[in-house]
């Protein structure tokens, strides 16, 4: 069973917890990640949550996200995820938004708390995903896709709402 790290609201480690029990209506502050791949022609990866998952099932989001091990390198934790949710080789890992930190609540009462830097990468390989993780995943221009994030917000995760706007104006995406 995978643990992820706790963490104080300064964002030092305090300790371990189960991943399959973290997220609940009192989820506790934890460390995550957030990746964003683009492909050779600027386009960007977006998935569609599969409609098992216990948070957002069902919503547009970013290409993956997930929680790196106690003592795992984030750089590697990216890649491990990429590989088990997208099963894909991704290069040139980023990091773009180190401090970002969000908590937000689904419809059912589940709460994410994370604090969850934010990556770039670049696409070595075609999307194969896990269907528990993913039920579809587009490319996507980044510019159209901000205008309909931008338009109708509440059909994608609140981290991409939040993250997206702020990797344009760095002209990440």
């Amino acid at each position: 069973m995978d643990e992820v790290t706790l963490l104080s609201p300064d964002g030092d480690a305090i300790g371990v917890f189960p991943k399959d029990e973290v997220h609940t209506t009192q989820t506790p502050l934890h460390l995550a990640f957030s990746c964003h791949v683009l492909d050779e022609d600027g386009r960007l990866l977006v998935t569609r949550r599969a409609l098992g998952k216990r948070t957002w099932p069902g919503v547009w989001t970013n290409s993956f996200c997930g929680h790196p091990r106690p003592g795992e390198d984030m750089t590697a934790a990216v890649h491990r995820r990429a590989q088990d949710e997208l099963g894909l080789t991704i290069t040139d890992v980023t990091l773009v938004l180190a401090d970002y930190r969000y908590r937000a609540v689904d419809a059912s009462g589940i709460v994410e708390n994370e604090i969850c830097p934010v990556h770039i990468a670049r696409i070595a390989g075609t999307p194969s995903p896990d269907p528990d993780e993913v039920s579809e995943w587009a490319w996507v221009d980044p510019a159209d896709f901000a205008d309909a994030v931008a338009t109708a917000p509440f059909a994608f995760s609140p981290w991409l709402v939040e993250q997206l706007p702020q990797l344009r104006a760095l002209g990440a995406v």
